[in-house]
């Protein structure tokens, strides 16, 4: 799904998950000499924020054209390429791991929880965030637009199973995080309205961005160009004064002590 995304992920959702960052850093005690694990760092915001408060930073993801960014934005992170769960560090060499927007997106939130406790040493954070369900209009909005232009959902769907699966709310989340032996947990709603030119927020879907990318890359050319009409119908709604999409999102973000 993000192979050779960099660019296209920028440039649609980059913003939008930018938003939480000093929130997550502040969660996790990221600050001066603080070691830290950006888990999934896409395009290195959260890294690139980190190195800024004076924090040693090692980022990783599992995309090479994400991390080939990371480099050349954040010269002073050391960058790894890693596949979660499995985490090519020893126990407890962090002082904290933060993961912005990745625990929805992988194979085993529990399995991936587990291994940042075990690489964050006895009494340092760990800070996580995901997209809320019910969804707000910022994630909201794709489902509206695939509806009314009558898109089928492709059979292969990803989707966890059931039993690696947990409830996208403040309880389900901190309770994946309870499970894995953290303390002190945590867990609140971030809020916010997200700006973005309509043109960039249509880009992510169109090129293969997230869920919505999946689902618009497997439909016809007709369909696409119904989904394109319904867009532009459904947006009309949220345009501001400057033409900007101003769509209401939000976060859940969740914390706790190994």
């Amino acid at each position: 799904m993000w192979a050779g995304k960099a660019t296209a992920f920028e440039r649609s959702v980059g913003d939008l998950c930018a938003y939480p960052t000093d929130q997550l850093l502040d969660a996790a005690d990221v600050g001066n000499g603080c070691r830290v694990l950006d888990v999934g760092t896409g395009t290195g915001t959260v890294a690139a924020r980190a190195v800024g408060r004076g924090a040693a930073v090692v980022a990783v993801d599992a995309e090479p054209s994400m991390l080939d960014v990371v480099r050349r934005r954040v010269p002073e992170a050391e960058v790894r390429q890693a596949v979660l769960p499995d985490l090519p560090f020893s126990d407890g060499c962090f002082d904290a791991a933060v993961s912005n927007f990745v625990i929805n997106h992988v194979g085993d939130p529990a399995a991936t929880i587990a291994a940042l406790r075990r690489v964050v040493r006895r009494g340092g954070r760990i800070a996580v965030t995901i997209w809320p369900y019910p969804q707000p209009p910022a994630q909201s909005l794709w489902r509206q637009v695939f509806d009314a232009a009558g898109a089928q959902r492709p059979t292969e769907m990803l989707a966890l199973p059931e039993d690696k699966d947990f409830a996208r709310t403040e309880d389900g989340l901190s309770g994946l995080l309870r499970e894995a032996g953290l303390d002190d947990v945590r867990c609140a709603v971030v809020s916010w309205v997200h700006r973005v030119d309509p043109e960039d927020w249509w880009s992510g879907p169109a090129n293969g961005i997230g869920m919505a990318g999946f689902m618009m890359r497997s439909q016809s050319p007709s369909v696409i160009a119904r989904i394109r009409r319904e867009y532009d119908r459904a947006i009309a709604v949220h345009l501001d004064g400057d033409g900007l999409l101003a769509l209401p999102a939000a976060a859940l973000l969740a914390s706790g002590t190994v």
